[in-house]
Parts: C-alpha cells; sequence; structure tokens
C-alpha cells in the first residue's frame, strides 16, 4: 500500500530488486494495481501495468470506493444458515444456556466474521450486523 504513485512505484522496484537477490523474478503481466482515485496508465520498466477497479484480500472483495456492503451480506448468508440448522439444540432445555453460548461462540461466530479484517463499517452495515445479533 502507498500514498502515492511514486512511492508505489519506489516499492515496486524493491519488491523486484529483492526477489532478484533471491532468484526471482517479478512478472509485470501478472503483476495489477487499484487506486482509490483516478489513475492513468502505469509503466514499469516500460512495461504496463494493469489497473483494476477491486481484487480479492482474504476471501473478500476489496474495491476501490471501499464499499464492502455486499461481502458482509454474503457472510450473514452463511451464519444464518448454521443458526437455523442449529435452531432445535439452542431451542432445546435440555442443554445450558452456557453450553448454548459456547455453540454460538464456536460455531457461528467464525463463520460470520471470517474476512472481517478487510471490512470497512458504514452504518448501514453495522445496523446489519447489529440485527444480526439480535437474531440469534
Amino acid at each position: 500500500m502507498a500514498e502515492s504513485e511514486e512511492e508505489l512505484k519506489n516499492l515496486l522496484m524493491k519488491v523486484k530488486e529483492e526477489s532478484k537477490k533471491i532468484g526471482l523474478k517479478l512478472n509485470i503481466q501478472k503483476t495489477k494495481i487499484m487506486a482509490s482515485g483516478s489513475i492513468t496508465s502505469w509503466h514499469v520498466d516500460g512495461e504496463t501495468v494493469e489497473t483494476v477497479a477491486d481484487f480479492i484480500f482474504l476471501g473478500s472483495k476489496i474495491t476501490a470506493d471501499g464499499d464492502c456492503s455486499h461481502e458482509i451480506k454474503i457472510c450473514l448468508l452463511p451464519g444464518r444458515k448454521v443458526m437455523t440448522n442449529l435452531d432445535s439444540i439452542l431451542k432445546s432445555r435440555d442443554i445450558t444456556l452456557p453450553t448454548k453460548v459456547c455453540l454460538v461462540k464456536a460455531m457461528i461466530f467464525p463463520v460470520v466474521m471470517y474476512g472481517c479484517e478487510s471490512w470497512t463499517i458504514k452504518k448501514a452495515e453495522h445496523r446489519r450486523i447489529d440485527a444480526f445479533n439480535l437474531w440469534y
């Protein structure tokens, strides 16, 4: 990540140089960049670097505008499915409340929170996550 085009070029050249030291070659044709603002065509050592509008990081789609509402919806759906599958267990009077809480923490939270490290949460997404928390 870089704050400017110049800084990004310097970082890319450093990666290229360090890779070369250990016998690796940076393939510019497979290298892609994404910018939050507009960017013209980008060249490194005379080769054009592809500019993309989004990419996948930790299984989540990162977009140039920072919108991740779609990713949050995708993560909440499997969580709801797991909750539905555990419905009879969670409503059972034979299972203690602490055991039910452990089940939720062990089986539902990891499913829902996978990839959340890359989320940028706005008020609408925050309400959606809060609604999911209230649902169970």
